[in-house]
């Protein structure tokens, strides 16, 4: 039997629109968790450690154009195929999303420099609680040296942190959580009195105490007004700064002469003594507050 004339014309006309109506809202679920923000950089670098069960890989990075210069620090990736298949020395290009208060590593292309599969985390000593913590020497924002000793009798916050940081859940986070620590801690004038901050660069060679009194006053939001008094910002020499970033546990790797840029934020005690050490990002400064206020009414 021949098909009546007009019946493909009139399937056309129902079907289209359907299959319009379809594409439409496959393309609205595919858009949805996204901020229509993303930014999008190339990278490329060279892979240190891969930690799956973190969805993190560490990468020795070149500059990336419009962003940040090279640096050695860990980015999420959030496939678990790119995971599986990651090894230290691999050699990778991919592109770093930034979007809002996230950024993660996509479009991996990977060149194996290695046949050894291995991901464990290369050995690390670090600092744990009880430890006493050596006399460690760096240099301020007011280009003034300063000793670790000098805050004994009082309950000391440090973090690690370098001012071209842009990924915001690194340097710019901790800076956050520092600022809101500080404005909690001086609503009571007797703790406050009992405690000190202190944010220590890894990037000694650019963070000189000038680009670290400009970075600090802007995160206190007392700018020229600022006297450092309770929360200070410090570098030093590349020894000076390698040896307190190993001894909380930061990774130094001598072939490029770089610290891995993870994070550690530790409270010591006024005996000088470890109280506790905070590896990630997940604290609230809330929490910390409470730790603190334990340590300095002790």
């Amino acid at each position: 039997m021949k098909p009546q004339k007009g019946t493909k014309g009139t399937k056309d006309f129902f079907i289209k629109p359907f299959l319009c109506l379809f594409v439409a809202l496959c393309l609205g679920f595919a858009s949805c968790g996204r901020s229509g923000s993303e930014k999008r950089f190339d990278l490329k670098g060279k892979v240190l450690v891969v930690e799956p069960d973190k969805r993190l890989v560490t990468v020795s990075h070149d500059d990336i154009k419009g962003y940040m210069p090279a640096m050695t620090m860990p980015f999420t990736v959030p496939s678990e195929s790119d995971l599986k298949i990651l090894a230290p020395d691999d050699q990778i290009t991919a592109t770093l999303v930034v979007d809002g208060s996230q950024a993660w590593l996509e479009d991996l292309i990977i060149t194996r420099q290695s046949a050894n599969p291995s991901s464990a985390m290369p050995g690390v000593v670090m600092a744990k609680e009880g430890d006493e913590v050596p006399n460690f020497t760096l240099r301020n924002q007011d280009n003034r040296e300063i000793r670790i000793n000098n805050y004994r009798g009082k309950t000391l916050l440090l973090t690690f942190i370098y001012t071209r940081c842009p990924v915001p859940e690194y340097c710019t986070l901790m800076s956050d959580n520092f600022a809101q620590i500080e404005r909690a801690l001086g609503q009571d004038p007797q703790v406050y009195e009992k405690t000190h901050l202190l944010s220590i660069s890894i990037d000694p060679a650019y963070d000189t105490p000038e680009v670290l009194r400009s970075y600090g006053a802007a995160h206190t939001e007392r700018y020229e007004k600022e006297t450092f008094a309770h929360w200070e910002f410090a570098g030093g020499t590349s020894e000076q700064v390698k040896d307190i970033a190993q001894f909380f546990g930061l990774t130094y790797f001598p072939d490029k002469d770089q610290i891995i840029h993870a994070l550690r934020t530790v409270i010591v005690k006024p005996d000088g003594r470890v109280a506790k050490i905070y590896s990630g990002n997940d604290w609230k400064p809330e929490e910390v507050v409470e730790e603190i206020k334990k340590s300095a009414t002790d």
